[in-house]
Formats: structure tokens, C-alpha cells, sequence
């Protein structure tokens, strides 16, 4: 059943995105056995290390916070239990998202990937938890005052974070683009949700570490890895990875609608999404640089497109300005996700080389294919965005915070100044046309197994 394009009838068109994502959103499920008796709510099989399946504990946090947009998009309740017990089961018991089975391993973008995800619960107004159980802004406020603790800062590098929070791990002695854009994103948003400035200042100091450091190239704005603390951080490793590049770019834009439009922001947005267009969307269709054209990606980064999708459709409700770029580009690089999945008994299976527009059996990187389905799921509901409010705040949204969150855990911050009900204005809702055109292989997607 082939859809409709929106010119013959857009209410058919978003029926047929809504049904698609739908039946991706069942077969990335498969992969998940949190739910199942014995199992452990919250995770995808793993981790490597043991030897128990293909992904890391942040994975599952990541997973969670696909399916909270895909509810936010499309309306479906299906999986909105899995949701909440995973998230609640693997809060740790200071609801910091340090849980003792995987502390000694921390790293701060673990936590920080999780944090995202609760703090994306409270953006998207996700039902709330029952009152006894910790609350989505409180956790998300947890992790950012965990990882804003004075033992998680020192001066080596001149600031920033480690990439690992214990000294025993190996790469504590790295400082990486990815934890610091991961706490860099979530002070933005939490700056834009409660108005509170402290967190402001925590994301520009962060944002201004990354420039400064020269993780963001001053020339042309490419993102680049991190670099050690006994070099000072100047051996840059210039490896680019798109989630890097799209973590700043979404928190820019965060801080863009924060400031009310400040140019020092804009300039921010503007030039790094010329940077992501550039070197992940060859041809408008996402391709992960570093080891896309070699088949050299590892299960880590096969998850990374999906993430960019979700980032990027959120920031054309923040710069409204940025939607005639980004929304034909994630239509484009959608439409080339979709095509090929055509894998797998049910004849829908999903590879990861969307650019070949045929499919590749995820085993061909060793994995199972969770993350190559979670990316089309991804690409495929960000498409619903121009049907969305844009996150919400203090003023519009229903998560109750705790300026104490994060307090119990060792090290953690001195609470922030006491949250007010002021609101920011935010970024006014953009009113467009249904993009013209779709994709005319989706069909079979909205059919049952």
C-alpha cells in the first residue's frame, strides 16, 4: 500500500508517517528484553564487555528517550510502561542515574545520555511518575548537579570534563567532546526550562571550554573528539562524529531561544548546522563520517543517525530560522532510511548505509541490528515535528524538579539558586506547509507482519 503524497492529501500523508513509525517502532522492540521475567528493565542486551550482547548501558537510555519522542510524535501509549519502568528502574538509588551495577564503570556521557532522556520527558510532557517515585525534571536535574560537582572539574586542559568519572577507568585521562556536549545540552535545556540562569552559565562555560580547547575547529566549525590531559589537550584526536556535532547544535539552539535570539547563538546555530549538513548528509542522506565508507562502525556508533534526526527536527522549533535547511534534509535522508529496509524474514528489516538504497544485513558490522532500527524509527517520527509544539517549559510543561536532586551522591554541587516560575519566552511555533513530496516505498511499512 503505497501513501499518498501530502500535495494529494496531507491527512493521508501523516496517517501513513504515524503508521510506519508504528511498525518500525514494534520491530525495534524485539530487540528489547527489559521487559521480559528475569530480565532487566531499561537495557538492551549487553554489555559487550560480559559478553552478554552488543550494546552499552547508555544504549538503553538512548532507546528510552526514542521511544518517549515517538510517543510525543505519533500519540501511540504502546510502549509507554516499558518506557517509565525502564526509566525508573535504572535511576540508582539517589535517582542521579548512577545505579551501582554500573558506576565503577561511569562514564560522564553514560549518565549524561540518560539524563537527556528525563529531561526530554519533561519537555515532551510524558505522564508523569507515580508521586513516590522520583520525578523527570528532578532527574534530569540530578545528573547535570552530579556532573557540575567540583570533583568532576579540575584544571588540567583549563577546565572541562574527564571523559570517565572513576580514576581507574581507562580514559579518565581523556577529555572529550562527548561529555562536555552532554552536560553542555542538558544545561541549556534546563536553563530554558526553568528560567533558572545558573544553568545558563554553566552551558555557555562549557560551550566556551569546547571553542577555546579547539575541539570545534575556528575555521571551518567541524567537531572534532578530545584530547589527553598530559598534553594538555592540545593532541587533538580529529575524528568527527555526528553526535557530537549534533548534541551542540541542538544546545545552541536551546540557548538561541534561552537568550530570545541572541547573536552571539545564532552565529552558533548558524554555523555549526552548516558544518552537519556538510559533512554528515552527503547528498541530504546521513552518513557517519568516520567509518561509514570503510564498514568500519563500531555497534556504538551504528545508533548515531537517529539521534541526529530527533536533535535536529527539536531545533527547527527552537531557530525557527533553521527549518527550510534541516526539514528537506531529514526528508530526504527519511526517505533513503526507509527504502532500505527490506531485510529479515518480515521483508522490513533495517540496515545502517541508507546512501547504497539497498539493504545490508546488520551482521556485516557483527550486531544484531537494534541500532540500525532505532535509527530509521528515528528518522522516520522526526518527520511528525512540524505537527509538534515545541518543548515545554516551567510555564506549560507538568515535571515537578528538586533543586536538591544529585545531593546525596558523593561530591555533588551545592544546590542551585531556588528555581522560579518566571518563563522565557520561547521560540514562536513555526506555521508551514506540509513538505511537498514523500516517499512512495513506504507502504508496505504500515502493513502487519
Amino acid at each position: 500500500m503505497a501513501p499518498s503524497s501530502p500535495s494529494r492529501g496531507p491527512a493521508r500523508w501523516l496517517a501513513t508517517l504515524v503508521a510506519s513509525a508504528r511498525t518500525l517502532a514494534y520491530d525495534l522492540m524485539l530487540f528489547y528484553k527489559g521487559n521480559q521475567s528475569g530480565e532487566i528493565p531499561g537495557i538492551l542486551p549487553g554489555p559487550p564487555t560480559e559478553h552478554k550482547g552488543d550494546y552499552y548501558w547508555w544504549e538503553g537510555g538512548a532507546m528510552m528517550g526514542t521511544y518517549i519522542d515517538y510517543w510525543f510524535l505519533t500519540g501511540d501509549t504502546s510502549y509507554n510502561h516499558v518506557i517509565e519502568e525502564g526509566m525508573l528502574h535504572q535511576t540508582g538509588p539517589n535517582y542521579d542515574y548512577m545505579p551501582p551495577n554500573h558506576t565503577a564503570s561511569l562514564g560522564n556521557d553514560d549518565q549524561g545520555f540518560w539524563g537527556m532522556s528525563a529531561m526530554l520527558a519533561a519537555e515532551n510532557k510524558f505522564p508523569n511518575p507515580p508521586e513516590d517515585k522520583p520525578q523527570w525534571l528532578a532527574l534530569a536535574q540530578g545528573v547535570f548537579h552530579t556532573q557540575a560537582s567540583p570533583e568532576r572539574h579540575d584544571n588540567t586542559c583549563n577546565g572541562g570534563l574527564r571523559w570517565q568519572v572513576p580514576p581507574t577507568n581507562a580514559g579518565y585521562n581523556y577529555k572529550n567532546t562527548i561529555a562536555n556536549a552532554c552536560f553542555f545540552n542538558l544545561g541549556a535545556r534546563l536553563a530554558r526550562y526553568t528560567s533558572n540562569a545558573t544553568y545558563a552559565e554553566w552551558a555557555t562555560k562549557t560551550f566556551e571550554w569546547l571553542w577555546n580547547v579547539q575541539y570545534i575547529d575556528h575555521k571551518d566549525w567541524r567537531v572534532y573528539d578530545g584530547g589527553h590531559v598530559e598534553h594538555n589537550c592540545t593532541d587533538i584526536n580529529k575524528a568527527q562524529f555526528s553526535y557530537n556535532a549534533g548534541l551542540l547544535l541542538q544546545g545552541a539552539a536551546f540557548m538561541y531561544n534561552y537568550t530570545n535570539g541572541s547573536t552571539v547563538w545564532e552565529d552558533r546555530v548558524d554555523n555549526l548546522l552548516k558544518g552537519i549538513k556538510r559533512d554528515f548528509f552527503e547528498n541530504d542522506i546521513a552518513f557517519e563520517l568516520p567509518c561509514e565508507g570503510r564498514r568500519g562502525c563500531t555497534p556504538d556508533m551504528l545508533t548515531f543517525k537517529g539521534y541526529v534526526h530527533r536533535w535536529l527536527s527539536v531545533v527547527t522549533k527552537l531557530a525557527p530560522k533553521t527549518a527550510d535547511i534541516i526539514l528537506p534534509m531529514l526528508r530526504t535522508s527519511a526517505e533513503a532510511a526507509a527504502r532500505q529496509c527490506t531485510g529479515g524474514e518480515t521483508g522490513r528489516r533495517c540496515g545502517f548505509y541508507w546512501a547504497e538504497g539497498v539493504y545490508v544485513d546488520p551482521a556485516v558490522d557483527k550486531t544484531s541490528g537494534a541500532g540500525e532500527a532505532m535509527n530509521v524509527l528515528a528518522a522516520v517520527s522526526s518527520l511528525l515535528i512540524t505537527e509538534a509544539p515545541p518543548p515545554a517549559t516551567n510555564a506549560t510543561g507538568i515535571s515537578k524538579g528538586d533543586n536538591n536532586a544529585g545531593s546525596r551522591s558523593r561530591g555533588a554541587s551545592e544546590p542551585l539558586e531556588p528555581i522560579t516560575t518566571a518563563d522565557r519566552a520561547g521560540a514562536s511555533i513555526l506555521t508551514m506547509l506540509i513538505l511537498a513530496g514523500f516517499i512512495g516505498t513506504w507502504g508496505w511499512m504500515s502493513i502487519g507482519d
